[in-house]
This record gives structure tokens, C-alpha cells and sequence, in this order.
């Protein structure tokens, strides 16, 4: 193969890539589920966005990656709460980050896209897509959970 047919190749298995609609999480089989008629009214386009479509929020635009009160967070599509804000840290990212989720709170699947491999978690009540996890966070457990703020709502203490 030539260095032409290599860049060709490369460039329509990227495109392939990046132009592949993303399938989401509403056809799980969750105890929450909704039809996409319902999660449409029920969030705006930019949670039904990540929530649903897995995408992400602008890194730096939730307030809640600057929030350190006291208080846990839930699941904004079902009210279950995942993380506790004890488990949170500034990471510098922009986004919010917790180094654990809480017990049973969460599940996850490998994450593929953007020609890497991330694992992507997401609520275990109603599949709603909160963000990924990486292997670069706090003692104890070294992991990041880096979250997208619009997938949360904040309960204080």
C-alpha cells in the first residue's frame, strides 16, 4: 500500500468513525424507562443531548465543577443518587470529578470512540449517560469519574 491509499483509508475509516450516529442508552432495559417522546419533554436539548445521545457538556460550563458543599449528587433523569460529594476533587479538567460513585449507584461499558478506549459510565436506574472514567484520579481508588454537570442535579446536606 502506498502512502496515498494509507491516508485515504485512514481518512474514511476516521470520518466512518466520527459521522456514526451514536445509538445512546435509551434502548436499554432499565427500572426507569421512558420513550424518547417523554425524555424530550422531560430534559432540555443539551441534557437530552448527554443524557441520552451520550455527548458531553463544554468543559468549564456547570457550575456544579466548582461546587464543594456538603450534599449529594443524583441522577437528573431519575433522582437516584450516585455521587457523594466527599468522594469529589478538583481535577482541572472543567468538568465534575469524583474518585467513586456511590455503592451500586452506576454501571459502565467500554467506550470506543474517538479512536480510543474510555469506559463510559452511566446511571444503573435509567441508563442516562452521566460521563467516563479514567484511570488518572486521587488515592484511593486512582480513578476519575469526569461528568458532565447537565446529567446531575445538586441535593446540599
Amino acid at each position: 500500500m502506498n502512502r496515498r491509499d494509507f491516508l485515504g483509508t485512514a481518512l474514511v475509516g476516521s470520518a466512518a468513525v466520527f459521522l456514526t450516529p451514536r445509538i445512546g442508552v435509551a434502548g436499554g432495559n432499565f427500572e426507569v424507562m421512558r420513550s424518547d417522546e417523554e425524555w424530550r419533554a422531560q430534559l432540555t436539548k443539551i441534557q437530552y443531548k448527554v443524557m441520552r445521545k451520550e455527548g458531553t457538556e463544554r468543559a468549564g460550563s456547570s457550575p456544579l465543577d466548582r461546587n464543594y458543599a456538603a450534599g449529594t449528587y443524583h441522577c437528573r433523569g431519575c433522582d437516584l443518587p450516585v455521587y457523594s460529594s466527599k468522594a469529589k476533587f478538583d481535577s482541572g479538567t472543567g468538568w465534575p470529578s469524583f474518585w467513586q460513585s456511590l455503592p451500586g449507584a452506576v454501571g459502565t461499558k467500554p467506550d470506543n470512540t474517538l479512536l480510543t478506549r474510555r469506559t463510559e459510565v452511566h446511571c444503573r436506574r435509567c441508563g442516562s449517560h452521566l460521563g467516563h472514567i479514567f484511570n488518572d484520579g486521587p488515592a484511593p481508588t486512582g480513578k476519575r469519574h469526569c461528568l458532565n454537570g447537565v446529567s446531575l442535579v445538586f441535593k446540599p446536606a
